[in-house]
Formats: structure tokens, C-alpha cells, sequence
């Protein structure tokens, strides 16, 4: 097996060593725990009901504390991270949180403050999830914003419920599908038909955009709205919009725009003065707020004129006086109602707009950077990745490796693994599905020059590998703590506990 071509700029080596560390119990040893609370008298056990207490000692690790310590430390270095690393994931746009935010975030005021505390004593929260949605409102062209949404995909559903109210409140009770391109996000159709909807898929054109003589053929009375992903997930922008949107409109229809990718487009478009009745906010992908993990998010979520009087309930209102104060129970009925408790995830809101409060009007920059380094990555790798959509991409683009697979029988999935040899966290893979073979790749505005340089050298390297040793590359990865998984496998009977390995089952 011939070694990695590492690139010398970064100095870059494999991510992780190549051995699966020992796990907790294993390192555990009789009477090395220690004891740092006083062990109590039998008499404890008195007031535990003796069908309910153990027979047997809990079977827990004995391990002292520094050992202890060092063992999580090591866990976490085999932790990929936007502070470790890049991630070149498209339509994930994973890019570095600037930590002056969490500081912000951080601030007592907002972190201590009680979610139940009324509104006198919840001024400067309310004032700063005002302003924000002052901001935001600047920023996407709409009237007003809702902070309720949890997610990218529960702003979505929140947009198509207030569409859905809408042509209630209209007795247009017919419309009952909602249009989604193949090129928009996998989390549209499942909105759509949790809402109650039908969704309805139309292609895309020779050239990536929607397919504007299938759409016009899709639209009719039972038509409640479109879900566009603008930027597409192919990383280009609908330069056909303003027909787009007359033809929906025209049809009496409503236009949902996918947010996610307004990174791409910040300072050059705004979605609701384009005409766009709705549209959710990926804080996390645009606005540099935490990315994934399970742990608390942010979608807000948009509105022009014909859909303000069903805005969840409630919203953050400013009084004559100055004063800042959520909407009564019963002061708009028409409004969908909660869809979430409380604000939504202040903090999150807060690392936001700290976030647009230290770019100012330089947010132009930041989608002029984002679309300057994809095109500069897709430069450098298009003579030996095929480029379905060569035209001008925006914040990120798709490559596809057809041509590899029919010559060399290396897929997508072998460059995927061959990459984490070189230090990197693959790009997307096999999504949009309307590409075959195809690699997403968005570098994002925070990644530098070299950093792209010697990604590019690495994919350049790995489809060298496969036209001289396809095999080296279908057998990747191969300096990981472990090989190449059953995915499919792995997704179905997940192996959640610890046992002991015995036999062929041992680690090598």
C-alpha cells in the first residue's frame, strides 16, 4: 500500500492514529477508583424498597480520576471539528463560529435570565430578539420575523402552516399540493407532507434551474405553494425567478423560499423584495450560530404581507413609550399559535446577532467570499472531476466522478474514504440526487487560500490513485482507528453498549 501525497504547505498527516483506543472498562482495575465520598452505613439502604435494590454491585469501571481525564481527552481528539479542521460538507455550509460570540452569548444578563421572568424585568432580551428581527427583516426583504422556529426544517414547517392558514382563512380549501423541485432540500417534501400536503417533484432544466415549462404545467387550482431552494442545492442561483414567481402567483399560489443557503446571497438579494411570501433562516449556516449535535438551534422564519396576520404567537412588540413586551394571548386570534415555548433559543438568537452587529453592512463581504472560494475550489479540480453545471456556482458546487467509476470502478464512496487518509472530512457524496456520482463540496468564506489548495491536491491525488491503483483506493480508509464500515449496517442494529470482545470479535 503505497503512503498518502502529503502536502507540505500545512504539513498535513492523517487525522488519527491507527488504533481504536482502549475503552473505559478495559483500562478498569479492582480498587483504583478511589473514594472520595464517605461511604454511609447499611442504614441508608432502609428507605430503598428491597424488591427495587441491586442483588449485585452495579458492574461499573474502576479508573482513577487523571486516568479518567485522559481517556476522555483522547475520545475527543478522534473528533472531527470546525476547529481541527475543514469541512468542505455542501449544503451544510460548516463554517468556523467566531468565539467572540459565545462570549457574548455567555454574558450574564442573557444567559442567567429566568424564560418565565416578565417582560419588566426581560427588557434588554427583548430588545436585542427586537432588533434582531429589525436586522433580519433589513437583511431578507420581509415585513417580520419569527423567532419560534427550533430548525432550518421546523422554520419550513412553520412557513407551511401560515401558507396553509392562509388559504383557509380564504376558503380556498382545494389546494392541496405543494411543488418542490428535485433540486431543492430532502427536508421540503417531508414538510410538505407533514403539513397535510401533497408534494408534487418537477425537474430541473439542462442547465440546473427549474424547469419553468414543467412548472407552469404542474400549477393549478389544487396548488398551495412552491418550496424553491434559492441558491439550489447544485450551488446556483434561479436566474429565472421573476418568471417563476408570476407564474405561481398568477396561479393563485404562494412561493416558499429555502433559506438555507442565504450565505450565498446576502447584500445582492433579497428574497422578499423579490417577491417571495415566506422563507426560513438557517442561523447556524448563515449567521454563525452552533452547527448540529442535537443540542438547541434556530430557523427563523419570514413573512411578507399576506401572511403577517398568521405569525406564530407571540411576538415581541415595542410600545410608544419605548418599551419592549410580548403579544397578550388574545391580541391577534389569527395567528397559528405556538411552535415552541418560550422565544425560541435566545442564545443561539444572540450569538447571531452579535454576529451580523460585528459585519454591519460588511455582510456583503462575507457571501462575496463564500462564492469566490467555491468557484476558486471548483477551478482547481474541474480538469480531473467532471462538472455537470459549469456555469457560475454561488457558495458551493457538485462534481461528479461518472467517469472514474466507468473507467476505474472507484466510486464516489472510495473517494469519500480515501480523503479521511488525508486528514479530511469528506465532502457531501450522492446528494443531489439528480447527479450520479456526485461530490457537493462548500468550502464556506472562512477557509483560507492553502486550506483549498491542499484539499484540491488531495482530490487530485486520490483519482491519480485510482487510475494507477484503483484498489488502494477501494480498500480506504486505511490509517483510521477503524476500516471501512457497513454503513448500511451500522445505520440499521447500532452497536450503542460496551461488551466484552471475545474471539473473532476482538479488536485487531
Amino acid at each position: 500500500m503505497s503512503e498518502p501525497l502529503l502536502h507540505p504547505k500545512l504539513g498535513l498527516r492523517p487525522a488519527v492514529g491507527p488504533r481504536v483506543p482502549s475503552s473505559i472498562f478495559e483500562l478498569s482495575r479492582p480498587g483504583t477508583g478511589g473514594q472520595k465520598i464517605l461511604p454511609g452505613d447499611d442504614s441508608v439502604l432502609d428507605d430503598i424498597p428491597e424488591a427495587m435494590r441491586r442483588k449485585e454491585p452495579a458492574d461499573l469501571p474502576e479508573i482513577n480520576e487523571s486516568q479518567v481525564i485522559r481517556h476522555f481527552i483522547k475520545l475527543s481528539r478522534l473528533n472531527y471539528a470546525i476547529d481541527t479542521g475543514f469541512f468542505p460538507l455542501g449544503s451544510c455550509t460548516m463554517k468556523y463560529n467566531p468565539k467572540f460570540n459565545e462570549w457574548a452569548a455567555r454574558l450574564p444578563g442573557f444567559a442567567k435570565l429566568h424564560p418565565l421572568a416578565p417582560d419588566s424585568t426581560a427588557q434588554g432580551t427583548l430588545q436585542m430578539l427586537w432588533e434582531l428581527e429589525q436586522m433580519l427583516c433589513e437583511i431578507s426583504g420581509f415585513e417580520a420575523i419569527t423567532f419560534h422556529p427550533a430548525a432550518g426544517a421546523h422554520g419550513e414547517l412553520t412557513g407551511i402552516l401560515m401558507i396553509k392558514a392562509y388559504h383557509i382563512s380564504r376558503g380556498d380549501l382545494e389546494r392541496v399540493e405543494v411543488i418542490v423541485p428535485d433540486s431543492s432540500h430532502g427536508t421540503n417534501p417531508a414538510t410538505a407532507t407533514m403539513a397535510g400536503f401533497t408534494a408534487v417533484e418537477i425537474p430541473s432544466d439542462d442547465r440546473g434551474g427549474v424547469d419553468i415549462k414543467a412548472l407552469r404545467a404542474t400549477l393549478s387550482p389544487r396548488t398551495a405553494a412552491i418550496m424553491l431552494t434559492n441558491p439550489s442545492t447544485l450551488g446556483l442561483f434561479e436566474d429565472q425567478v421573476d418568471e417563476l414567481l408570476e407564474a405561481v402567483h398568477e396561479a393563485g399560489a404562494l412561493a416558499y423560499m429555502d433559506g438555507a443557503n442565504l450565505n450565498a446571497v446576502m447584500g445582492y438579494f433579497k428574497p422578499g423584495e423579490a417577491g417571495f411570501d415566506v422563507m426560513h433562516i438557517n442561523t447556524h449556516k448563515t449567521f454563525s450560530t452552533p452547527h448540529g449535535g442535537g443540542g438547541p438551534g434556530a430557523g427563523p422564519v419570514g413573512v411578507g404581507d399576506k401572511l403577517l396576520p398568521f405569525l406564530p404567537s407571540p411576538r415581541i412588540l415595542r410600545d410608544e413609550n419605548g418599551n419592549f413586551r410580548l403579544e397578550t394571548q388574545d391580541e391577534r386570534p389569527s395567528a397559528i399559535g405556538r411552535m415552541r415555548s418560550f422565544q425560541g433559543s435566545t442564545s443561539v438568537l444572540l450569538r447571531a446577532f452579535a454576529y451580523i452587529r460585528a459585519h454591519g453592512r460588511e455582510l456583503q463581504q462575507v457571501s462575496e467570499d463564500a462564492v469566490l472560494n467555491a468557484n476558486y475550489l471548483k477551478a482547481l479540480v474541474r480538469h480531473v472531476y467532471e462538472i455537470p453545471f459549469p456555469r457560475h456556482c454561488k457558495h458551493e458546487f457538485v462534481a461528479s466522478g461518472t467517469e472514474m467509476k466507468k473507467r476505474t470502478g472507484v466510486r464516489t464512496l472510495d473517494i469519500a474514504k480515501r480523503l479521511l487518509d488525508y486528514g479530511f472530512h469528506p465532502p457531501t457524496i450522492y446528494f443531489p440526487l439528480s447527479v450520479d456520482e456526485a461530490l457537493l463540496m462548500e468550502p464556506t468564506e472562512t477557509e483560507s487560500r492553502e486550506t483549498l489548495e491542499v484539499f484540491a491536491d488531495a482530490l487530485i491525488a486520490i483519482a491519480q490513485e485510482a487510475y494507477e491503483d484503483p484498489d488502494l483506493v477501494r480498500a480506504a480508509p486505511h490509517s483510521t482507528p477503524v476500516r471501512r464500515l457497513d454503513d448500511a449496517e451500522a445505520a440499521r442494529h447500532p452497536d450503542l453498549r460496551w461488551r466484552p470482545a471475545k474471539g473473532d470479535d476482538a479488536p485487531c
